[in-house]
């Protein structure tokens, strides 16, 4: 059975039953889907699949058209995971890839900050030496996914107090369960849901740091550099099958007959297109400080213009709700308005436009760096 077959024929049987977000973490953990191509120490494995970089994108996209489930575990397996195998000891190896392989361990991103967003080098959390051996973290952390949920985090926090920017920085592995020290509250979006937290910190224990004190600016820019790739592929089979939907509303309510509804279409498909060929191109490359920016800037503008289009086309019907709202139901949307509103923040998180464009600017075609 050749590999698609196989990934196609797993996904076709596990499905039927929709289980929560953890027992499915944990099935596809005990499948060996989960961190499948991980490099591991004399060529074995961290309880992942073995696989080469063409099967990793085959499970990719064949996930993503199966219809399953979002994954709770991709902060763990697509950030954290390449993260430690690049700059993590093997001490460190061996302690936090297996259970994110087996569907154990959920992780989420403590990066952004109010005040120091997109500009990471703005970050004013503080670690200072806990007499433990480790370091004892206090701050505040915005905009953080799943953070809810996670069992830890990986945190970026200022280990020399009198270093500025980009200096004295550290990558910190923090444990969520600490109550008293760690606090989380969600933040209700426009959709009504929520989706991303903020997460304060009150002296609570890292017992780890990655990449040695003083690296964390190395090593978080490592990482938002793996935010491309076959995870961008089986993003993009997700926006096109958004697409589609949009396309056939258009098509059944007469609104594709419009040219220039039509022409957007049109054009919709293909700058996806082209994204997916960026995507391909840059795969598995190292050393280009453009193309994480390129390809944020790419994907951020055109979900968010879908999400304008998705309603254009839904007409007068896109600004009324899909239920008439009652005390029991206060905040209803359709697909087309969730897909509007959510996607507003597209060209803000992971990296505003603004950065991305001053990061091309300054590291790609050398121009002079804006005053700070």
């Amino acid at each position: 059975m050749d590999f698609r077959t196989l990934a196609r024929t797993w996904l076709r049987s596990h499905l039927t039953d929709a289980p929560d977000p953890r027992t499915w973490e944990r099935q596809l953990g005990k499948a060996g889907w989960i961190g499948i191509g991980w490099p591991g120490a004399d060529g074995e494995s961290y309880g992942n699949r073995r696989a080469t970089l063409t099967q990793q994108v085959v499970w990719a996209e064949e996930y993503a058209r199966s219809g399953a489930p979002a994954r709770m575990g991709h902060i763990g397996e697509n950030l954290l995971a390449p993260t430690l195998i690049t700059y993590g000891t093997e001490e460190q190896k061996q302690r936090h890839l297996p259970p994110v392989a087996r569907g154990e361990t959920l992780w989420c991103q403590g990066y952004s900050e109010p005040g120091a967003g997109s500009d990471l080098a703005g970050v004013r959390t503080t670690a200072v030496p806990d007499g433990a051996g480790g370091y004892a973290v206090t701050g505040q952390k915005i905009w953080t996914s799943l953070a809810l949920d996670a069992d830890w985090c990986f945190v970026l926090a200022r280990t020399d107090p009198g270093s500025t920017r980009h200096h004295g920085l550290s990558f910190l592995l923090v444990e969520m369960d600490q109550p008293g020290r760690i606090e989380v509250r969600p933040i209700r979006q426009l959709t009504g849901t929520s989706e991303f937290n903020e997460v304060f910190l009150d002296g609570a224990r890292a017992a780890e740091v990655v990449g040695g004190e003083g690296n964390g600016w190395q090593v978080a820019m490592g990482l938002l550099a793996l935010e491309r790739g076959v995870s961008t592929l089986a993003q993009q089979i997700g926006f096109a099958r958004e697409l589609d939907q949009v396309v056939a509303a258009a098509v059944a309510s007469g609104a594709a007959d419009d040219p220039v509804i039509r022409a957007r279409l049109v054009r919709q498909w293909a700058e996806l297109d082209t994204m997916r060929r960026h995507a391909l191109r840059t795969l598995g490359s190292t050393g280009d400080p453009g193309a994480p920016s390129v390809a944020k800037l790419l994907w951020g503008g055109w979900h968010q213009r879908l999400g304008e289009l998705a309603v254009q086309v839904a007409g007068e019907a896109g600004a009324v709700g899909p239920e008439p709202w009652s005390e029991r139901r206060p905040y209803e949307l359709d697909s087309a308005q969730h897909l509007f509103l959510f996607s507003r923040a597209d060209t803000i998180y992971g990296g505003s436009d603004e950065i991305q464009r001053n990061i091309i600017a300054e590291r790609v075609l050398g121009l002079p760096r804006e005053p700070r």
